[in-house]
């Protein structure tokens, strides 16, 4: 009896995830539903209309139903032989693009064919994705020292900088998720670490810059107390001496009591070179015990504290760079101004929306916030908001529900690849839909500022429909010709 081709339909049909496939057709459908219901105005026109926008994406999802099922009889060594060649191309047509691209709202990122318009950061998601998994599979690859970090890292940001320049900061923002994938293949978690502690640093700074505490502005004085604490708890873990971190902590105390007497008496510190004369003598017994100890870690630890005081004191400097209404938005969301008629408008509108929804919702078509057109940009970056109105508590839980078994599903799918390759994908298109759905939830409930970050396959559009369904979908096919 003869073997089956690999590439038979038959085979491949046979040995799909057939569960993650009926997750993502009912989240189409589900957003389509949605669709319509964020952009019903009362004319009791049909949900299949050509002139509604659920009709419109009726036909992009039956054009991503065929595009699904082209990917699947592609053979799966095909994605990784072009890993490269693909990426290429999408990053020449990121370039491309603000030269060809119309203007809309201040954005180059839409090239437009005839009638259609379609976005190219969309799609170049999956390329970023093929193209870090083929690094990764290469024979010997592994993340150890900075050749390999910097090859990983220029695929990363690569399309960064390009969708920046079309002035698409959200897009943009989508490709840091790659870094999830970085840990997961080794990267050291202190990358992780000081990723969070910059950003913790930016919201001290940044919320309590106007308020004082000793002379010193409230939110620098809290980031020094936390990098105080972290040099004291690196120190403690690196060391394995308790006598070590003891000997810091009375550094930092006595040092403290010192700037607090002189500011009674009425004396003016310079804020920055004090801090880093203090972490730099703090600096020097580290060295000095970690040359003593032979504990070369020792020297993180110096290296953290003092980037974060630097950090610290470029935030201001940094925040004053960006765009106004960039500017406005952070400022908004972290409670800093309220601006209900601006920029904050559409937030405060979509959390009234949500919270009226109670825990079953109005019902189908009897949201008033959204059907009054209360919530703009409603069916794209804000559908979360119809949801919450219309279905209530349940209907947003069941929604995370089914982001959370897409999430899931696609990690799972992930470890039980026998290729690197198809390893590393897999957790690049979770890392992809976690941070969409983090991101785009936290607008809609003001726990993010605004960015423009769509609801995968709930937000209306084409190029968002077809980015994330080649995603997925390659994934399908490099699972079910795993065997």
């Amino acid at each position: 009896m003869p073997l089956p081709k690999r590439n038979d339909p038959a085979t491949v049909f046979r040995h799909i995830d057939w569960p993650t496939v009926l997750i993502y057709l009912i989240m189409v459908f589900a957003g389509m539903v949605s669709i319509y219901a964020a952009s019903y105005d009362f004319d009791n026109a049909s949900m299949f209309a050509a002139t509604e926008f659920s009709g419109k994406q009726l036909r992009w999802i039956g054009l991503s139903v065929i595009l699904g099922l082209v990917i699947l009889l592609i053979d799966s060594r095909m994605y990784e032989t072009y890993a490269y060649p693909i990426y290429v191309a999408v990053v020449i047509l990121l370039i491309i693009t603000p030269f060809v691209a119309h203007d809309i709202k201040g954005s180059r990122s839409w090239i437009s064919f005839g009638p259609m318009s379609l976005q190219p950061a969309e799609f170049a998601k999956f390329a970023t994705a093929l193209a870090l998994a083929k690094l990764f599979s290469t024979y010997h690859f592994a993340l150890k020292n900075f050749s390999s970090y910097a090859r990983a890292i220029l695929i990363i940001v690569l399309p960064i900088v390009f969708i920046l320049l079309q002035n698409e900061t959200g897009s943009a923002l989508t490709f840091m998720a790659l870094f999830l994938v970085l840990y997961r293949e080794g990267m050291s978690g202190l990358v992780l670490f000081a990723a969070v502690f910059a950003v913790v640093i930016f919201i001290m700074v940044i919320k309590y810059t106007e308020t004082m505490i000793m002379g010193i502005p409230t939110g620098e004085f809290i980031v020094m107390l936390m990098i105080m604490l972290v040099m004291i708890g690196m120190t403690a873990v690196y060391s394995r001496r308790y006598e070590v971190a003891r000997n810091l902590l009375f550094w930092f105390c006595g040092t403290g009591l010192v700037e607090y007497i002189l500011n009674l008496c009425g004396i003016e510190i310079p804020g920055l070179p004090v801090n880093l004369a203090i972490i730099g003598i703090a600096g020097l017994y580290v060295i000095v015990e970690a040359v003593k100890l032979h504990r070369p870690k020792l020297y993180v630890t110096l290296a953290t504290a003092v980037c974060a005081v630097v950090f610290m004191f470029s935030v201001n400097a940094a925040f004053d760079h960006l765009q106004p209404h960039q500017k406005l938005r952070i400022q908004v969301a972290l409670g800093i101004v309220e601006d209900l008629r601006d920029a904050g408008y559409n937030v405060n509108q979509s959390k009234i929306a949500i919270g009226s929804g109670g825990f079953f919702g109005k019902g189908f078509l009897n949201g008033t916030q959204t059907k009054l057109k209360y919530v703009p940009e409603q069916h794209t970056d804000f559908i979360f908001c119809t949801i919450g109105e219309e279905e209530g508590f349940v209907g947003a839980m069941c929604v995370t529900l089914l982001f959370l078994g897409l999430i899931l599903r696609v990690m799972s799918i992930g470890e039980r690849q026998t290729s690197t390759f198809a390893r590393v994908y897999a957790y690049c298109v979770a890392s992809y839909f976690i941070f969409h759905f983090c991101i785009n939830i936290g607008m809609v409930i003001g726990l993010c500022p605004v960015i423009g970050i769509p609801l995968p396959f709930f937000s209306y559009g084409g190029s968002s429909l077809w980015g994330f369904t080649i995603l997925l979908f390659i994934l399908l096919k490099l699972d079910a010709q795993r065997r």
